[in-house]
Formats: C-alpha cells, structure tokens, sequence
C-alpha cells in the first residue's frame, strides 16, 4: 500500500479572537483542516464568514487587536503560530505565496515586473543577479506570459488585467513555496480570464505539488479547481470533504441552500432561491448551531447545542440531522 503524504499545512481547532472594549469578538472557532502536497483546498461561504481571516491567520498577518487565542497552526511539520514576526516574515514568501483579489495591491507600479520578481528571488533565494533573473524569465513562461524576456522589462500598467494576475502567480511562485493562499484570486477578472487562471494554478499546484488554500465565494470556480471543499460559516467550519461529494449531495442546510442558489444550466427560472436572514454579527452568534435561525429543518436541540463536524460518507458536517437523523 502506498503511503499517505502528510499534509503540508494542518490547523487544530484554531481561535481567533479581537478583544474590545466591552466584550471579545470571536471571529473564527474551532477551524480544523489540513492540505496535502498538489491539492487544492477550495474555502467557501457568505462574506464575513471567516475564509480571508483564516488565510491571515495562518500567514502571521492578523492586525491588532486581533490574536490566536487558542489552537495550532503547522507547516510542513513545524509549528508556526507561536513564532514571533522576525521569523514569520522568513516564512512568507519563502514557504507560503499569497495570492490577492487585486493585481495591482500587489505589484509596485513604479518598477518593472522583472525588477519586483527578481527582488523576491533573491530575498528568499541564494541566487546571483543574472540567475535571478533567468528565474524570473522562466516563472514568467510558466504562468503563459507570451515574450517573457520582452514583458520582463515592462510596468504593470502595460499589462492587462489577466496578465497582471499571472504575474501576481508568478511571484507567489519565486521561491518554489509549499503552500500558496489564493485569496479571491479571480474575482476582478473576466468569466473568460478567470477559467485560464484557475487551469492556471490548477496546472502549477500539480506540477510543482504545491499545497494551495482557495478562498473564494464562487462555487463554480470550486468546481472546477478544487480537490476538496471547506464551507464556512459565521467563523466556523460547517462541511468538509470531497469536492465532488459535498457539492453533488451536500449534507448540511448551509451547502444545501448555496447549491440550491446556482440556477442549473440552460434553465429559465423567473427568480432566483436564496437564504432567507443574514450571517450574524460576531458579537451576536446565536446559542447552538449559529445557523439555526436561517435553517429550515432547525429542531430543538440545534438551539440548545453546538453540533461538531459529524462523518458524512468521505466528508464531513457539523449538523445534527447527521447525528441520528433527527435535530
């Protein structure tokens, strides 16, 4: 039998807490996942519901006052949530890439792409001035940058937004990471655009078995990407597992209702089904499941109980219908 890889990055029931004035907003409770080297793990859910403070926490980059308050963060077998910033700034870039929503947020628009990416190489690789840069030509070949030896020496403003977002690739990329945070990375792009960067990235996560956290809101572009699926919700996990299995047969009312949202294709439907309600705020999570007073199938004990993930089948859901069959 051939053996399992261990996972490149794993967080144990991970909290993060912003204390204020009059009470500690809890934004993130009990988050457990892992990823493997060459798999894409696609995180989903509503705005506010925790996938982007995930990705910050795991990178060292939450903003004060915000603070892990309980839980483990590992990469590659080493602890990282207790280093201190000297040390994390090491680890991004050179073991976690990050790849943002915006190009431009990313790129300094006053140096050539190949100023910033050789720039990068060199900060996190021993490598001389010409090697670096041969890199870089390369990195840009990589990601489908047609004449990169030409594009190298070009400003962000001469390349189109797509372009911009394979360079983007391209330096989350520079120092051969293992894990990559892709944050919204197809959101400001074309329909079109946005399939070539998610083959894009699905190509390279393979090739170079990069381990790679998919935040996105669009569960088309999980589909399409991802080899498994973590659905959140109100700064908790609430399904995990295979992407084919929890998007085809979803088994917490949460996936249901954001499965039930996507009009099927080629069909004429005169309105849209939504999710009746709003997410909660952080400082007002309802007692027991924080999504009961959306769901339909609530019963007593989801007002009384927070469910924990549950097997179902290959994944996994936090919702007592699983428990039994009854809430």
């Amino acid at each position: 039998m051939a053996e399992i890889e261990k996972p490149v990055l794993e967080v144990h029931n991970l909290r993060v807490e912003f204390p204020g004035r009059r009470a500690v907003a809890t934004v993130l409770s009990d988050i457990s996942l892992s990823i493997r080297p060459g798999e894409i793990l696609g995180v989903v859910g509503e705005s506010g519901a925790g996938k982007s403070m995930t990705g910050l926490a795991i990178q060292g980059l939450l903003e004060q006052p915000g603070r892990i308050a309980e839980g483990e963060i590992w990469l590659a077998g080493r602890r990282i949530d207790n280093l201190d910033d000297r040390s994390m700034e090491k680890i991004r870039g050179r073991e976690i890439g990050a790849i943002f929503q915006d190009p431009l947020t990313s790129l300094n628009p006053l140096f050539t792409v190949g100023a910033q990416l050789t720039e990068t190489i060199r900060q996190h690789l021993t490598l001389k001035k010409g090697e670096a840069r041969a890199r870089a030509i390369s990195l840009l070949n990589d990601v489908g940058i047609p004449s990169p030896e030409e594009r190298f020496d070009q400003y962000p403003h001469q390349f189109s937004g797509g372009m911009r977002q394979r360079v983007v690739i391209a330096l989350a990329l520079a120092a051969s990471p293992r894990l990559i945070i892709a944050d919204e990375p197809t959101t400001a792009l074309d329909v079109s655009i946005q399939a070539q960067i998610t083959s894009l990235l699905r190509r390279l996560c393979k090739e170079k078995q990069t381990a790679v956290m998919l935040v996105t809101h669009d569960m088309g572009v999980i589909a399409e990407t991802a080899d498994r699926i973590a659905v959140m919700y109100a700064g908790r996990l609430v399904e995990i597992g295979p992407v084919d299995q929890v998007l085809s047969a979803p088994t917490h009312p949460y996936t249901r209702g954001l499965m039930a949202s996507i009009p099927a294709l080629g069909a004429r439907v005169q309105r849209l089904n939504q999710i009746d309600g709003s997410m909660p705020r952080l400082d007002a999570i309802p007692a027991g499941c924080a999504f009961n007073p959306r769901c339909n199938e609530a019963g007593p004990r989801c007002t009384r109980e927070r469910p924990v993930l549950l097997a179902a089948g290959a994944a996994a859901s936090a919702c007592w219908l699983n428990a039994g069959g009854t809430a």
